[in-house]
């Protein structure tokens, strides 16, 4: 290990290492004001199972930070290996989906069409810490398949296998 840093004082090397836990990759969607929008995060997390609750985290700094902030419904896709290109897109370029990218009803927060796993979610608590907004949601409803799992670690993306049965 190299030597302690003080994160305040040099937040690259802070950033470097918190890339040292592997995250699987989301796209968050929701309706906004300025129609069906996409945001790639991987600062999500399980809260609790009864009631199903789970979190996740936006940038204050975000361009997207508003739309997301004031979005009651909102669903989680969790990203399969072949959709590096979805993730890349939605953290850093067009963050509108296209009509032909989900499936969603009126009621339903949209819903991509290619995910291992979507939970559907209404928001339940936001909560300003630091430079962050987390977003505390009950799950609704989720649907879930097999596959590989698209994943990031220390700045790179990677694969994570379906397990063997």
């Amino acid at each position: 290990m190299s030597k302690s840093s003080d994160p305040a004082s040099d937040i690259p090397a802070y950033r470097r290492a918190l890339g040292g836990f592997a995250t699987g990759v989301c796209v968050v969607t929701a309706h906004t004001e300025e129609g069906p929008f996409g945001i790639t995060v991987n600062s999500f997390t399980s809260v609790s199972l009864d009631p199903p609750l789970i979190l996740w985290c936006l940038d204050r700094a975000s361009d997207r930070h508003d739309a997301f902030a004031s979005a009651d419904r909102f669903a989680i896709h969790m990203l399969p290996a072949e959709d590096r290109e979805m993730s890349d897109r939605f953290a850093w370029g067009v963050c509108r989906l296209s009509s032909d990218e989900f499936d969603s009803t009126s009621a339903e927060p949209p819903r991509l069409k290619n995910a291992l796993t979507r939970l559907d979610c209404v928001a339940t608590d936001r909560i300003v810490m630091g430079d962050h907004l987390t977003i505390v949601g009950s799950v609704r409803s989720f649907e879930t398949a097999p596959g590989a799992a698209l994943v990031y670690y220390r700045g790179r993306y990677g694969i994570a296998p379906e397990p063997e049965k």
